[in-house]
């Protein structure tokens, strides 16, 4: 076998169009080249989209959703119960299905019907309409949001929605339904009922590095918990509250809000203690508190309930609208000190600055009616 029989190299065409070198044009046409001679650089795509998210709802969405705050302030922090919820406590299950719906309308994905004559009906029976239906990135939000747009045909109301997320039944049927989901339980909804939502959300906060996750004998059996693992952010959420309820002036300490550019911040103030009031876990924030500051900061939630409660905001009891008292059931007496009312006027002021389109603006509408179904909250369960 000859020497010119063996395997030849294969000849390559040294010629600028076959050059071994990438051409420039081709870095310069990828949407993502950070190389030399491009003219564009690396991006993710979801900046873009957190980017329009902010513009489009007026600030930054804050690290933690209203239902995780909520849920995060319920958390014992006895050494003991450390990391449980409160199996008695029916409130915190139906609020956390207010406060999802609260969050969707602060992000501008729901809001209330613009129908001429919604005004003829009371607050929480005006209907509900999905304006956007992006995906928001929180699973439960994204649930529900799905949820409402599959019944655009046929519009709920606030309070039926509330209603049918929680599947609120008749009391006798409430500790039945906590034995089989852990939760309010109606056969006849079950289809619109969000499942677990207590436990989706505590695995959210352990994603986002808030919780851990630890398995603790309970009687007779081992049951997950979910003990804080920052105790930084829970302490800063308490901190805003004790800041809002027990401020002395008319204006309100900027302890009182979350860090400045955040989307309306004084309105998710208000929201997360009127929530946290009706869930019935602002004792855990008040624990630093003396007895007399308990009842005045509980007194204060309660007349910041009575005036967000309402549409326009501050129609209620200490508005500058002159209107009598909040007709119907209240959680608690009231506060009828100076300082009180002031500090509520302060904030009042403060969510007023927030509103897109002043009392027209329909986001806001809904958080009211919202606040008005769970000021009720204990006569309905």
């Amino acid at each position: 076998m000859s020497e010119n029989s063996g395997l030849s190299r294969r000849r390559v065409n040294t010629g600028p169009a076959s050059s071994s070198e990438p051409s420039p044009s081709l870095f310069a046409s990828h949407a993502g080249s950070a190389f030399a001679g491009g003219n564009k650089i690396a991006f993710d795509p979801r900046d873009l989209e957190r980017d329009e998210e902010e513009s489009k709802t007026g600030g930054k969405i804050p690290h933690l959703t209203l239902m995780e705050e909520v849920l995060l302030l319920g958390l014992k922090d006895h050494q003991a119960t450390q990391g449980y919820l409160s199996f008695w406590n029916d409130n915190i299950s139906y609020a956390l299905r207010g406060c999802i719906l609260i969050e969707l309308a602060l992000r501008r994905r729901i809001a209330v019907h613009k129908d001429p004559n919604r005004r003829r009906l009371p607050l929480a029976e005006r209907l509900v309409e999905v304006t956007d239906d992006r995906q928001t990135g929180e699973t439960i939000l994204d649930e529900t949001l799905r949820m409402m747009k599959a019944q655009e045909s046929e519009r709920m109301s606030i309070n039926a929605w509330v209603d049918l997320l929680s599947g609120t039944t008749a009391k006798h049927l409430t500790f039945y339904g906590f034995i089989l989901t852990g939760e309010t339980w109606n056969v006849l909804k079950i289809g619109y009922q969000l499942k677990q939502v207590r436990e989706r959300l505590a695995k959210g906060l352990v994603d986002k590095g808030v919780l851990r996750t630890e398995k603790r004998n309970f009687l007779l059996f081992d049951m997950a918990t979910h003990p804080v693992a920052d105790l930084r952010v829970k302490d800063a959420v308490v901190s805003r509250i004790v800041a809002l309820l027990t401020a002395g002036t008319s204006a309100v300490p900027p302890a009182a809000f979350e860090a400045p550019g955040t989307q309306m911040r004084a309105l998710r103030s208000v929201c997360l203690a009127c929530s946290a009031y009706a869930a019935s876990v602002l004792d855990n924030a008040f624990a630093r508190l003396g007895y007399e500051e308990r009842e005045t900061a509980f007194a204060r939630c309660d007349d910041i309930l009575a005036e967000f409660a309402a549409w326009p905001f501050g129609s209620g009891s200490l508005g500058s609208t002159g209107s009598k008292k909040r007709e119907g059931p209240r959680i608690a007496m009231g506060s009828s000190s100076t300082n009180g009312r002031e500090a509520v006027l302060g904030l009042l002021a403060e969510v007023r600055k927030e509103l897109v389109e002043g009392d027209d603006d329909a986001g806001c509408e809904l958080v009211a009616g919202v606040l008005e179904v769970l000021s009720k909250l204990d006569s309905l369960l």
